[in-house]
């Protein structure tokens, strides 16, 4: 009899994991195939994280990415070990996100197997993450630094919550704590994870008879969170606490929401309501007003709807998911609240709505199963699954087909450049002997990465239309040092024709003559008969911080 139970759940496992399998495969060829008709253009942030990689190769780590105080280059440390295995390229960056969102997906399908003690809503959990919306599929497949990282840690941190909660265990607890401390260093939208999860283990040690047992284990937590966040305390001992708790918290944006507390929590609701609802159901991109899959799309808002109250309502179910059910919607309300009272609600932009993605996914396998076992309907259960990869798909496909910008994370048009000119800049600027000169912040580090630095183009000048200019974009400052250093430089703009006015006058009015090539969204200033540098062009009384 034990023989015959011991193969009942061996047979029971293998379908799991076969089934595992093929979801993991299916998530990776999606995203394959979107990198193969290159739909998914290599733009700035992600062309930090490729040239953090390359100078960990030459000695130079980082505790931050460069000129900001708020995501810790575990990302970037990851795709170092990637490059100095097959050299720098691009696709190698996007191939460790794929990587890491296949870790999300199968511990997706554990947390859903784990909370409802049901093979059926783990799969179905991981199949929807696997193929998910636009938004998903996009910050999961190109790198802006600590998004795919996230996922996948705040994943574990949940299963290690749950864990305690079941058998209290230490290791669970030590997990637990270095995973949190690595987070919170690697990127502070882990804290959406952190907070609910503490809560629990917090609460299971306190109710626990074995207090002093508890209270070591809780110990360990604590040892290794210091552990984890070792990078982040290393940073503080010559720098100070101060800049990284005002950059966890938004600073860096600050300016962007009303001065009146009140005007600015009713404008992060709103945002929340008018332009994250969207994105998380997927009925658009996060970087346009376009309502994708227009013929299902009511189909799929009404799915969600009923999903959403669906879990409302089990929320005071009492069973063995209950505390699973409450530690999701414990995310859900963590990310809403920190989105609206905190700076970051004056970007409603999709990559802070990606913790939305793994509670929702659950939810709906949960209410997809309970449909399968408890109405007649439930022989319908494959095809309602079928019609919300049949959404995903088509608003993917419908978002990537319209290229530029394709599958985008820039929100402003003015920065939508045409990279399938990349290489043409690149030959056009070697041949012509342009090595060094001035540009905006979207062309200065794609460019370099791709010419292996060979061509070095600092961001000096404006790419909005009203010359607005931070001086953050200037993010790697020894750049500087060789383009000031250069006795030739070029001026790269684009899409901004007032601007383009400014270099010719500033040139005219200097004497110095010029000539000029548009190369797809590129405008160049070559050959130019000296160098000319922007404080010479009057631009700091355009520019701020300009000169």
């Amino acid at each position: 009899m034990q023989e015959t139970l011991r193969k009942r759940i061996f047979a029971k496992w293998n379908t799991y994991a076969i089934w595992m399998i093929v979801i993991v495969l299916s998530s990776i060829l999606l995203k394959v195939a979107l990198l193969l008709v290159d739909v998914i253009p290599f733009n700035a942030d992600e062309a930090i994280v490729g040239l953090l990689a390359r100078h960990f190769l030459r000695g130079e780590w980082q505790i931050f990415f460069y000129g900001q105080a708020y995501m810790g280059t575990l990302d970037a440390s990851l795709v170092a070990a990637v490059f100095a295995l097959f050299g720098p390229h691009v696709i190698l960056i996007r191939v460790v996100q794929i990587l890491l969102f296949a870790g999300t997906v199968v511990t997706t399908g554990y947390l859903g197997r784990q909370i409802f003690r049901s093979d059926q809503v783990g799969l179905i959990a991981a199949i929807l993450v696997a193929i998910p919306n636009v938004n998903t599929t996009l910050y999961t497949t190109v790198s802006l630094g600590g998004y795919g990282e996230i996922l996948l840690i705040g994943n574990v941190l949940l299963i290690a919550a749950l864990k305690v909660h079941e058998n209290s265990k230490r290791i669970w607890y030590i997990l637990w704590g270095f995973l949190t401390g690595l987070g919170i260093w690697a990127f502070g939208l882990i804290l959406v994870y952190v907070v609910p999860t503490a809560f629990l283990i917090l609460y299971v040690s306190i109710m626990d008879k074995r207090k002093a047992q508890r209270f070591k284990d809780l110990s360990y937590a604590g040892i290794f969170l210091v552990i984890g966040l070792f990078p982040w305390f290393l940073y503080a001992i010559t720098n100070g606490f101060s800049p990284l708790i005002e950059e966890l918290f938004g600073s860096a944006i600050s300016g962007a929401s009303p001065s009146n507390l009140g005007m600015a929590i009713l404008s992060h609701a709103y945002n929340f309501l008018l332009f994250g609802t969207t994105v998380i159901m997927g009925l658009r991109p996060p970087w346009e007003i376009r309502w994708l899959a227009k013929p299902l799309l009511p189909l799929a808002l009404g799915f969600w709807l009923i999903v959403f109250a669906f879990a409302l309502r089990n929320l005071n179910k009492r069973d063995d998911a209950s505390v699973g059910r409450w530690i999701l919607f414990g995310i859900l309300a963590t990310l809403l609240l920190g989105f609206i009272f905190t700076p970051f609600g004056a970007d409603p932009s999709g990559r802070y709505f990606l913790p939305f993605t793994i509670p929702l996914a659950i939810f709906a396998a949960e209410f997809c199963s309970n449909l399968h076992k408890q109405t007649h309907l439930g022989k319908w259960i494959y095809a309602l699954i079928l019609f919300l990869l049949t959404f995903n798909l088509w608003s993917t496909v419908e978002a990537a087909r319209n290229y530029p910008p394709g599958l985008t994370t820039q929100f402003d048009p003015v920065t939508w450049i045409d990279h399938r000119f990349d290489e043409p800049l690149i030959a056009f600027l070697e041949k012509e002997g342009e090595r060094r000169g001035y540009t905006n912040y979207w062309v200065a580090y794609p460019l370099a990465f791709q010419s292996e630095e060979k061509l070095i183009f600092v961001p000096r000048l404006p790419y909005q239309q009203d010359f607005r200019y931070t001086t953050r974009d200037n993010r790697y400052l020894p750049y500087n040092t060789l383009v000031e250093e250069s006795e030739k430089v070029a001026y790269i703009t684009t899409n901004h024709p007032a601007l383009d006015d400014v270099l010719r006058d500033g040139f005219r009015s200097l004497g110095v003559s010029w000539d000029e090539k548009w190369i797809g969204n590129y405008h160049v200033f070559y050959g130019l008969s000296e160098a000319v540098r922007p404080r010479e062009l009057d631009l700091d009384e355009i520019i701020p911080d300009g000169s």
